[in-house]
């Protein structure tokens, strides 16, 4: 048996049930393609900091892969063109792979399908639960979080898989080089993570058992800066690099062996909420990229390209969402208090079409996940799964309560001079 395993997250060893499966095979060429969303009004690739946190997440993954006797064959190519390359080639038996998270990935699931028709296996995601363990039917899946997590949350979570102990040996001829663009890039100082496996391992000792800051998680969440205010674990849960079943496995060894509290419950409950996004952007489809979203509710929404490259380049009247908007470019990270904030600005205050926002934060943030950044946005334009039809936070109160000081703006240049509401040229004025 060879075996393809096309890889479009979990670069880990621990807990990975796709790589466990793919190793019962005789032969196995291990594969990715180097991400490159579609262009979206002018946003292309991605982000500086998303780049180097993923390309640092890859070469770890080669590291740990080579050290079992195999390689990792990163392409540029799309998946469409590339794995029916690979299949003709290499005499490809079955490929294993995860199952298509949200519409695109799995149109693009469909086109390598019909291109190759051989067995495909695939594989649950990096989730809690199984679908076979939803006490209802995926399309019957509540469409509001708090539902959700109470029919949920009693289900046990089961206990993460071991590492393999070997993988088969590599299909020859493949070379396994990296075609991942080079980054110049480095962590910023507020927030110097790296990719790849055993930093993400390491950060969850340190946050959960050494420094102890999940005792007091639930009160610092909604900070806007400071590392130990947050776990920090989502850009490794978002590119593969941990396990959502280990996190919660040690949160679980904590609350046994040392206490629990409100806030390690909280943990918990933030998971959940990752997870309650993950299957709605499955039953969702391509209503979660859709202007109206899930809940089909037209807005009065335009685009004003001036207004959305101000909010963009942190250039608007709000100095608070100004000092979020190049954190978030910067480092790659935004508080979800400060996401929260930025975005309403965007939609409710500047009036801009919530999907060109999503768009930006998909380019830049390093734990961009489709399901949660999607959802969170239609969330907080009323257009998907808020009971409250959205939410327009008032950016004055949010700045005197998390901000009091200014401090963060400060730190962050969100002083900026003031613009003229509008601008008007010859090109606007009417003909006569």
């Amino acid at each position: 048996m060879r075996t393809l395993l096309w890889l479009q997250n979990d670069f880990r060893l621990h807990d990975n049930p796709a790589l466990l499966e793919a190793a019962k095979s005789d032969h196995l060429l291990i594969m990715t393609c180097w991400p490159n969303p579609k262009p979206w009004c002018n946003l292309k690739g991605i982000g500086a900091q998303r780049h180097r946190f993923l390309a640092e997440t890859l070469a770890v993954f080669q590291k740990n892969l080579v050290e079992l006797g195999q390689g990792l064959h990163i392409t540029g190519q799309s998946a469409a063109t590339a794995i029916p390359e690979l299949v003709a080639e290499h005499k490809i038996d079955r490929i294993v792979t995860t199952a298509p998270r949200a519409y695109e990935e799995r149109i693009l699931l469909e086109h390598v399908q019909k291109a190759v028709e051989i067995d495909f296996s695939l594989i649950r995601n990096n989730t809690l639960l199984d679908e076979q363990q939803l006490p209802f039917d995926l399309k019957d899946i509540p469409k509001h979080f708090t539902p959700f997590r109470k029919k949920v949350e009693s289900i046990e979570i089961e206990a993460p898989l071991a590492k393999p102990l070997r993988l088969p040996p590599m299909i020859k001829g493949v070379s396994y080089k990296r075609e991942a663009p080079e980054y110049t890039a480095r962590p910023h100082p507020t927030l110097p993570l790296r990719g790849g496996e055993q930093e993400a391992l390491r950060r969850v000792k340190n946050w959960i058992f050494d420094r102890r800051a999940i005792v007091t998680y639930k009160e610092t969440r909604n900070a806007l800066d400071g590392l130990d205010n947050f776990s920090a674990l989502a850009p490794w849960l978002a590119t593969g690099a941990l396990s959502a079943r280990f996190v919660a496995s040690e949160v679980a060894r904590f609350e046994r062996e040392i206490t629990s509290n409100e806030s390690t419950y909280w943990v918990i409950f933030e998971l959940l909420w990752r997870e309650f996004f993950h299957w709605r952007a499955i039953v969702d489809d391509n209503l979660l990229f859709l202007p109206y979203g899930v809940a089909r509710k037209k807005q009065l929404r335009t685009f004003d390209p001036r207004q959305f490259t101000r909010w963009c380049q942190g250039e608007t009247d709000f100095p608070l969402v100004n000092a979020l908007m190049h954190q978030l470019v910067k480092s790659g990270f935004m508080s979800n208090r400060g996401r929260q904030i930025a975005a309403s600005c965007l939609i409710h205050d500047l009036g801009v079409d919530w999907r060109y926002g999503a768009a930006f934060f998909e380019k830049h943030l390093m734990d961009y996940d489709v399901g949660s950044n999607y959802g969170n946005w239609q969330y907080i334009a009323g257009v998907g799964s808020d009971p409250r039809g959205g939410r327009h936070f008032n950016i004055e109160k949010q700045t005197e309560q998390y901000d009091p000081d200014g401090r963060f703006v400060k730190q962050w240049d969100g002083y900026r001079p003031k613009q003229p509401e509008y601008v008007t040229d010859a090109s606007d004025w009417p003909i006569g």
